[in-house]
């Protein structure tokens, strides 16, 4: 039974959202501030919301636990930590064990994560806190672009798309935050031009920055975005050149922290050692040169598989089209209908620019053998800018019209919101096939919860040997902490006799046996 108070907020969002279609709007939208701050809270309350039936987010994936890692790391207040003695024990998917324990991805999600659980004490903070930051973020981008109320129409179309039903908001691998850098650089180029002051540029330089320790390589393409834009309208922000210039410093201590080398990146060694990830594909696989588990083997062949045996023009445009599919991600169904309404806009230069710079994205990131919407995310609010540009030109042409798909808009995300709320979970699973791409914690299919409590109301500190069946690939469960010793439970491979070793050096520690792969998965006590 789902609490009253749950009802009534549910209730209130209800009159929130139908007031933001209606007169209030105007006034509203002339207070950028107030509506920056509710726009923020949007998503979070939403979410927070949904817990009465899917609590916080459980991490599930080798990309979760290494950007989790990535956070405690930080909050030891440290860049890498050192080389654990049984580390042979401890080996898993995306992390590095030498020469320092360490996660081989960029620092920016590891920031935001390290930041929520200071601020909230849960890791999961900082990925509400990141998607409050894209929504509000995405609001002041747009007044730089469109009028107040498309404006303040877009950072909600935002909230709803990008909040409490997309992976970015029930993941811990990333997505929002350098999709937030992409509105503070977007945003401030436009301010740039009509007012080039130090605060402009100083926006300008953070996002480039921010974006800069998150995802390195797309950083080419937003840097040369704006580089073309500040050219064209002869505009010099020297000011942003001091945050970028930080970040650089940042990326070199991280690397030397990481690897023992300044200009070497974690990821790189990750390839050098482990093969994992994959190269672009116009180069070859990466041949690892470490010893690797039974389960980085298959993931080290699965990559293969995916990745060209010779790049050519053939073949990078057949990845193309096969990807368009996922630029759903970034609009919800209703707003399919006004797209077709921007494209008079490009006949401006700065619109075409922004079309463009989608476009260069989207070819940048067809170099990757694999593709997932947090590659192309620092343009995810050019995506809403489209969005409400077209909403915006249909309004001109037929006000009902307009309306009508944004009410529809308004509808669509509701009845899914509602549907996951008060459905049973029969009525849920006949929806599915007709669900849109959303993803959200149901249940507890693989048990991680109920391990990880079972584990937990144990008394003294727990060892558990992790033993997988055959063809287990990227579904991890090996995952520890910075300081793996001082941590309750300790999570190790199963290796055999060699278990022995690691229990003489834990001998204050119960051992168990967890076979995750059996259905449901067994635990049980070794003697």
């Amino acid at each position: 039974m789902i609490p009253v108070s749950v009802e009534l907020t549910f209730a209130a969002i209800l009159l929130a959202l139908w007031l933001l279609q209606r007169s209030r709007i105007a006034s509203l939208a002339e207070r950028p501030r107030m509506a920056g701050a509710l726009i923020f809270t949007l998503p979070v309350i939403l979410r927070l919301v949904l817990l009465v039936r899917y609590p916080v987010p459980s991490p599930a994936v080798s990309d979760d636990f290494a950007q989790l890692l990535s956070a405690d790391t930080l909050l030891h207040l440290r860049l890498a930590n050192p080389v654990h003695p049984m580390h042979r024990f401890f080996e898993t998917f995306f992390t590095l064990q030498e020469p320092a324990y360490a996660a081989m991805f960029p620092l920016g999600q590891g920031i935001i994560l390290a930041l929520g659980k200071l601020l909230t004490g849960t890791f999961w903070g900082g990925v509400a806190i990141s998607s409050g930051l894209l929504a509000a973020g995405c609001y002041w981008m747009l007044r730089g672009w469109v009028a107040a109320r498309w404006a303040l129409l877009g950072g909600v179309l935002t909230g709803i798309q990008f909040g409490p039903l997309c992976e970015w908001m029930n993941s811990f691998w990333g997505g929002n935050v350098a999709a937030f850098a992409g509105c503070l650089v977007f945003g401030a180029l436009p301010r740039c031009k009509t007012n080039p002051s130090r605060k402009n540029a100083l926006i300008l330089g953070a996002g480039l920055a921010l974006h800069l320790i998150t995802r390195p390589y797309e950083s080419i393409f937003l840097f040369a975005s704006a580089g073309i834009y500040l050219a064209a309208s002869r505009c010099k922000p020297w000011f942003a050149v001091g945050p970028v210039g930080a970040a650089l410093v940042l990326i070199l201590f991280q690397n030397h922290a990481v690897t023992g080398q300044w200009t070497k990146l974690p990821l790189q060694l990750s390839q050098e050692q482990y093969g994992v990830p994959s190269t672009f594909t116009f180069f070859t696989p990466p041949e690892p040169k470490r010893e690797l588990t039974r389960e980085q083997e298959l993931a080290v062949e699965i990559q293969k598989q995916r990745h060209p045996t010779e790049e050519s023009p053939s073949f990078y445009f057949q990845r193309l089209a096969y990807r368009f599919r996922y630029l759903r991600f970034y609009f919800l169904a209703p707003v399919y209908l006004a797209i077709p309404f921007f494209l008079p806009s490009l006949r401006k230069p700065r619109y075409f620019w922004a079309f463009g710079t989608i476009g260069l994205f989207i070819l940048g990131s067809n170099f990757y053998p694999y593709f997932y919407p947090q590659y192309i995310a620092a343009v995810t609010c050019l995506f809403v800018l489209l969005a409400v540009r077209g909403l915006e030109n249909m309004y001109h042409w037929s006000a009902q019209g307009a309306l009508w798909v944004s009410h529809l808009t308004m509808a669509h995300f509701l009845f899914w919101f509602g549907a996951l709320l008060f459905a049973s979970t029969p009525a849920l699973d006949a929806l599915k096939p007709f669900a849109t791409w959303h993803v959200i914690n149901m249940g507890d299919p693989e048990s991680r919860i109920a391990v990880r409590k079972e584990m937990e109301a144990q008394p003294g500190k727990q060892l558990v040997f992790v033993r997988y069946f055959p063809m287990h690939t990227f579904r991890e469960w090996v995952h520890n902490s910075a300081d793996i010793d001082r941590q309750k439970v300790i999570w190790a491979r199963d290796l055999g006799g060699e278990n022995t070793s690691l229990r003489n050096y834990y001998p204050d520690r119960k051992a168990w046996l967890l076979e995750p792969d059996a259905r449901p998965p067994r635990l049980r006590p070794l003697d």
